[in-house]
């Protein structure tokens, strides 16, 4: 029997940090946090001991001119990323959230097809097919609500679509910059957006939070913003991105797992039924030839 290595364990822990995020993100909504608030605070705080992080590795966060065009179309993904991020946890259940997350891998392929970069499999278009219609009966089981579950439902669907968006702009960068730099760089020039338009809801905000809140806030911001980046990162140059990927792709089902255990959350039965075809799809997926474009680590 095969031992679990240490870089499998460091793959696990990022992807179980990435997923209790989902259920720490929704609790911190709901219990006092405004999502702009949340959002750029919480991000000016993980990019400052990521830079910190990066510069003591490299000392440099150089990077050439004619690379910038990336740079600005990665930053303005992950800017709407988290604006879908926040809202989504404002207006859904976390569970619903992470179940439309899976459809994150079938975006990505999808955009590698209409730019040219990848030709795919009929494996992917069944395992895509299979995928949309698990988002469809997940959307449909919120029951028509724009104002609650099929409004966060959307932004959830565009939280996975902005997060593809950002892995392709981003791929081409990994194979020039260190993966630490490009991180950084981007994650700095995504939080300039957030804080401008985030202005009112922090000069709103009160922090008169209980400890819980607190201690999530304090988790959001070092576990997966912070030390995942870390793990991730390092454990891809030990075994490469294909392995690092199979455990990407558990993330949005202990996502699931975490909210329905903390938060009692329950699910609807055609959510679960298209959460089952969303994992299909992802099998699927599996079959085409991976690139390195399904690796970076989520931002969330």
């Amino acid at each position: 029997m095969k031992r679990v290595s240490p870089v499998d364990l460091m793959l696990l822990g990022t992807v179980l940090l990435w997923a209790l995020n989902v259920t720490v993100t929704r609790y911190a909504l709901t219990n006092g946090w405004l999502p702009l608030a949340y959002g750029t605070i919480r991000y000016f705080a993980a990019t400052s001991l990521f830079w910190i992080f990066t510069y003591r590795r490299e000392r440099s966060f150089r990077i050439a001119r004619k690379d910038l065009w990336l740079v600005a179309i990665a930053a303005l993904a992950l800017f709407l990323n988290q604006l879908c991020f926040v809202y989504a946890l404002k207006l859904s259940q976390a569970s619903t959230v992470a179940l439309l997350l899976g459809a994150t891998p079938v975006f990505i392929g999808l955009i590698t097809v209409v730019l040219r970069i990848d030709v795919l499999s009929n494996a992917f278009w069944i395992g895509a097919a299979m995928t949309l219609a698990g988002v469809t009966l997940i959307a449909v089981a919120s029951g028509g609500n724009i104002s609650a579950g099929l409004g966060g439902d959307l932004l959830a669907i565009g939280l996975a679509f902005t997060w593809s968006v950002y892995t392709v702009a981003i791929a081409p960068l990994m194979r020039t910059y260190s993966p630490f730099r490009i991180s950084a760089i981007v994650l700095a020039a995504g939080w300039v957006p957030l804080a401008l338009v985030s202005i009112p809801q922090v000069a709103h905000q009160h922090f008169d939070f209980g400890w819980k809140v607190w201690l999530g806030f304090g988790y959001a911001v070092v576990g997966p913003l912070f030390l995942t980046n870390i793990l991730w990162f390092t454990a891809i140059d030990r075994v490469g991105p294909s392995r690092a990927s199979l455990f990407g792709n558990l993330q949005p089902f202990f996502a699931v797992f975490f909210a329905i255990v903390l938060l009692s959350e329950t699910l609807h039965p055609m959510e679960i039924v298209g959460g089952v075809l969303i994992f299909a799809g992802i099998v699927l997926e599996r079959v085409r030839h991976r690139s390195s474009l399904a690796v970076t680590a989520p931002e969330s």
